[in-house]
């Protein structure tokens, strides 16, 4: 039986997005009044935005999908600054122009998972920059600033945890939350958005949104936060050996993303089906009752329907074949990660330290030799035991490469540069 009376919210109850709300039985009516305006923001402060940003955006495609507008902000101008929630240190100032060249790389990553266009219900894309940057500091002051008390900005968890840490937080941050609750007022104003969709880590920022279009307009607004997730072992979503887990193909393959998935923990299957994919969820209700060898052909479902919903059908089935061919017939498949390099270069020989970290196998040379010193390193199928050995022409199979190996799960090959 349904929860609430709005679709949205069904929807999301059940597949496990809601952790806050301002008013849930408000924000619940208003839904089911009509068509309405919701936005979501993060600061360009990358390239791309990373799985860890999937929960929050996931939610903007069913706000979409139930009929609904959702405005995607970049934050242009709070980039400038950095937020600091829940941060040990102040984050690295970027240039106007690194922040541009962000903002034009990651309208990519929205466009997979958000419609755009003119129609109703069609999403757009919005940059605080346009209003924030034309604000007169004095005037900003005067007429926002006995809005905010620093009594319950101090109140915040984002807050609390720096100083009680006692690890520095600017006054250039300490402006980062009213920048916030501005544009949430300033969206109300200029385009009726009544609601604000974003990680939980971001509640105090958020609510500050709901205060002040109440001080100044008497209207209410409403905040709708996502739980921060952890997989079942307790580690943070979004990260792999490598680093982040990137939504841009060209930062983190399509195998590569369909691998992170296909490795996720047994007692993660069913939820991440719920939140990470549009599959129905008696189907995923199904897959969940799947134990020992068979919840690995879920693991396999997720991966697929994960990938296709960032990189598209074509791709997913490619990375499906390239692990299939990989794992399962032990040998190669056509999309795994590799380098060319110069045959003079080969025929001298490079070291395994070198392979394994040009490849992209490990991040740095410390890496790579724990990674030898336990076995894990690979070249052919075969374990290096020496990180002084030479990989060269000598190691070229039959079929024109090299296969270089990080434990069972991790492959890339070396190929000779035409």
């Amino acid at each position: 039986m349904a929860q609430f009376k709005s679709e949205f919210l069904n929807v999301i109850s059940e597949r496990g997005f809601i952790h806050q709300c301002s008013n849930l039985e408000g924000l619940d009516a208003q839904l089911a009044s009509g068509s309405q305006s919701a936005y979501c923001g993060f600061d360009p402060t990358g390239k791309s935005l990373h799985i860890g940003h999937l929960v929050p955006v996931m939610m903007m495609h069913w706000f979409q999908k139930t009929g609904h507008k959702p405005y995607t902000l970049v934050g242009g101008a709070t980039a400038m600054i950095g937020d600091p929630s829940f941060k040990d240190k102040t984050r690295p100032l970027l240039t106007p122009d690194e922040i541009q060249a962000n903002i034009d790389s990651i309208k990519q990553c929205y466009s997979q998972f958000i419609t755009y266009g003119e129609g109703k219900n069609d999403a757009e894309m919005i940059n605080n920059a346009d209003w924030i940057l034309k604000l007169n500091y004095m005037e900003f002051l005067r007429d926002y600033g006995t809005c905010f008390t620093v009594n319950r900005m101090l109140s915040f968890d984002s807050v609390k945890l720096r100083l009680e840490r006692e690890q520095p937080l600017t006054f250039l941050e300490f402006n980062y939350m009213i920048m916030q609750g501005y544009d949430f007022m300033h969206l109300y104003q200029d385009k009726n958005i009544t609601l604000q969709i974003g990680g939980s880590d971001q509640w105090g920022n958020m609510i500050n949104g709901v205060d002040l279009t109440h001080k100044k307009h008497g209207k209410e607004v409403f905040v709708l936060t996502c739980p921060l997730l952890t997989t079942a072992s307790g580690g943070k979503m979004g990260k792999s050996e490598g680093g982040a887990v990137w939504l841009r193909g060209d930062m983190c393959s399509p195998y590569d993303y369909w691998q992170y998935w296909r490795n996720t923990e047994d007692a993660d299957v069913g939820k991440f089906m719920k939140l990470f994919t549009t599959m129905p969820l008696d189907e995923i209700a199904k897959l969940e009752q799947l134990k020992d060898a068979e919840i690995n052909e879920a693991k396999k479902i997720l991966a697929f329907e994960v990938t296709k919903l960032c990189h598209g059908e074509q791709a997913a089935r490619e990375a499906e074949e390239t692990a299939r061919k990989t794992f399962e017939q032990g040998g190669v498949g056509d999309n795994l990660p590799s380098i060319e390099v110069p045959e003079d270069i080969l025929k001298n020989g490079i070291s395994v330290i070198d392979v394994l970290r040009e490849t992209g196998l490990v991040a740095t040379n410390g890496e790579a030799k724990r990674l030898i010193q336990g076995g894990g390193a690979k070249i052919n199928d075969a374990s290096v035991s020496d990180g002084a050995q030479l990989v060269t022409l000598s190691d070229m199979t039959g079929d024109g490469y090299i296969k270089v190996s990080s434990g069972k799960k991790k492959h890339a090959l070396v190929k000779l540069k035409a």
